[in-house]
């Protein structure tokens, strides 16, 4: 499953609906992210892909603590 936090609103698409695996570079699940959210790549500049343990992706900002 992939999660995707985009402008305040989450979505939950299946990896196999994206051809994605969790195994592919960042570059090319953000990539994919901005196709399905029909967005330019460079929106998605400051998000990260989390490859959580169960095999899902979670693709959302990058959090600046500090």
């Amino acid at each position: 499953m992939l999660h995707v936090r985009f402008e305040g609103r989450s979505r939950d698409v299946p990896l196999k609906q994206l051809n994605l695996t969790a195994a592919m570079s960042d570059a090319h699940i953000l990539s994919s992210v901005a196709d399905l959210l029909e967005v330019r790549r460079e929106r998605l500049s400051d998000y990260v892909v989390d490859r959580r343990p169960n095999g899902n992706l979670v693709v959302c900002p990058e959090a600046v603590y500090g």
